[in-house]
């Protein structure tokens, strides 16, 4: 499971660490030996290319254990519900990375489980990848550490939960990692195995590899999916796993006050009058992440550093074809935002709502001539990044979250994308000339018109996003009739309120609105 960015390193011992009273360097023995063990590792490593295929290890793993927790449950069924006890829930996604998107749709979700269930009745717990990263974050729910190798774990962790909720919007695909969609299907399956409550929340299915889609075929037929989009409906009844339709679960967020956000981009230069035009861009390039075990281990022997590493055995795409294409992709935006500024008084700001893209930000910012404000999430939570990307007026994005968590403060937006995530919201928007594509040859001047538009119509913009706005909060009661209904289905005599589930209203379903969402719904009204 890829983890949060960090680099490995291995300690290589120095005459001075073993004899601290005698500052003396290596001998060239032992600088020749090392030399030697690092000539050998290069050796093994090109003949080990193509056949240590950790993502392969690890799906043949946790497969395994799921065959073996559905021959365990015949003589242990595990814990089990009981009226009386508070159900226990395993929500199993992407957290722990910083990733504002993922870390704001799953906040919305226990807030929404916490009003559904009642705080007296449920008890969750969520996966992280980093304590550290999500402290502060999932107020009522333990956070438990996912390991980097993590089958055996899941396999010890669900059978003591009575059901497990999958919360990662990506959740059946292999663009961004295989590993991910592996990590949610095993805990779909020995939940399914156990004869337990497995539910995906919100998701999406899309291109995946032939093994991640046996996984899905197999060990997801028990699993119920309610995904984001209809596409995703289709790719799943190929395999024949049940879906049922939702949408994201963004929309109920509440971020800091708007004068937090405002405070974050006046220290960083803004006047407080200009228009903010904000700006997300990615690395849509270096996608996906694969393991690469050979490679870390000779990185494990190197003291430098490899800017494609992304964490444990995992490495983003690279090499000189990645790196020209990121930067005709950032040479574009720039030189559209150039032009728009000879037109427009706007102020760019740079916002990277996940850690990784602060590489992509300071690329930009360095090719609009430096100095402009660069504002990302490895040092600002969500509650603050979304508070300052809500100050803007205008947006371009890569990141599909940015403009869903700054649609209800009115952000007129546009976006760059790189699947299909970006494209349906805007066809859901009514406004699928926004979306541009990050491949397109043409980027710059496609995106300087369509800035040009945008501008002068953001009034309009804002009215297609408040009209599509209450639409997605009602598909999300819809979503929490259906689980409702799910539950019961497995536990008849647990406690819920009256007047939830299929026979309810929608808007009965969703946690508290905060004053921004709910104010749009004044405005349009419920569908």
């Amino acid at each position: 499971m890829p983890a949060t960015t960090r680099h490995v390193r291995v300690y290589r011992p120095r005459a001075k660490d073993i004899q601290p009273e005698v500052e003396a360097p290596p001998s060239p023995e032992d600088d020749g030996l090392f030399r030697v063990f690092k000539d050998v590792a290069r050796q093994v490593y090109d003949r080990a290319k193509g056949h240590l295929d950790a993502d392969r290890l690890l799906s043949h793993s946790m497969a395994g254990l799921i065959e073996i927790a559905a021959s365990r449950y015949a003589l242990d069924a595990g814990e089990r519900w009981q009226p009386g006890m508070p159900l226990k829930l395993l929500l199993a996604g992407y957290s722990g990375t910083r990733n504002t998107g993922a870390d704001v749709r799953v906040e919305e979700m226990i807030r929404q489980f916490r009003h559904l269930f009642g705080d007296e009745h449920v008890e969750m717990s969520i996966l992280t990848l980093d304590l550290e990263l999500t402290r502060g974050y999932f107020r009522t729910v333990r956070q438990l550490l996912l390991p980097k190798i993590f089958p055996r774990f899941l396999f010890d962790t669900v059978h003591a939960q009575h059901g497990v909720i999958a919360c990662e919007g990506s959740m059946f695909k292999s663009k961004f990692a295989n590993a991910l969609s592996t990590m949610m299907v095993g805990a779909l399956g020995l939940a399914a195995a156990e004869q337990k409550l497995a539910v995906g929340y919100g998701g999406e299915a899309g291109n995946m590899d032939r093994s991640l889609a046996r996984m899905v075929r197999r060990y997801c037929q028990d699993a119920l999916i309610i995904t984001r989009n209809e596409a995703s409906r289709d790719v799943l009844a190929e395999l024949g796993v049940v879906s049922r339709p939702g949408t994201d679960t963004a929309w109920t967020f509440d971020p800091a006050p708007p004068e937090v956000g405002r405070k974050i981009l006046m220290d960083a230069g803004w006047d407080g009058e200009t228009p903010v035009l904000a700006l997300c861009p990615i690395n849509p390039f270096w996608w996906p992440v694969k393991p690469n075990v050979p490679r870390a281990m000779i990185n494990a022997l190197d003291d430098e550093e490899d800017d494609a590493h992304y964490g444990s055995v995992y490495f983003h795409a690279s090499g000189a074809d990645v790196d020209r294409r990121q930067a005709r992709y950032i040479a574009a935006i720039a030189g559209a935002v150039r032009r728009i500024q000879a037109e427009f008084d706007v102020f760019p700001v740079m916002f990277g709502s996940e850690q990784l893209d602060r590489r992509a930000c300071e690329a930009l910012s360095h090719e609009l001539g430096g100095g402009h404000p660069v504002i990302v999430s490895d040092e600002n939570d969500m509650y603050r990044m979304v508070s300052a990307m809500r100050q803007a007026s205008y947006m371009v994005s890569s990141r599909y979250h940015a403009i869903v968590t700054t649609m209800a403060g009115g952000v007129a937006s546009a976006g760059i994308t790189m699947d299909e995530r970006i494209r349906n919201l805007m066809e859901d928007r009514g406004q699928p000339e926004l979306a541009l594509e990050v491949e397109d040859e043409e980027l710059e001047e496609h995106l300087y018109e369509t800035l040009r538009d945008l501008i002068p119509r953001a009034t309009e913009i804002r009215d297609g996003i408040d009209r599509c706005y209450v639409q997605n909060l009602r598909r999300m009661g819809e979503m929490g009739m259906v689980l409702v209904d799910r539950v019961r289905e497995q536990h008849p005599d647990f406690p819920f309120a009256e007047g939830l589930g299929s026979d309810g209203d929608p808007w009965a379903h969703l946690p508290s609105l905060p004053p921004a969402v709910a104010a749009i719904v004044e405005r349009v009204g419920r569908p």
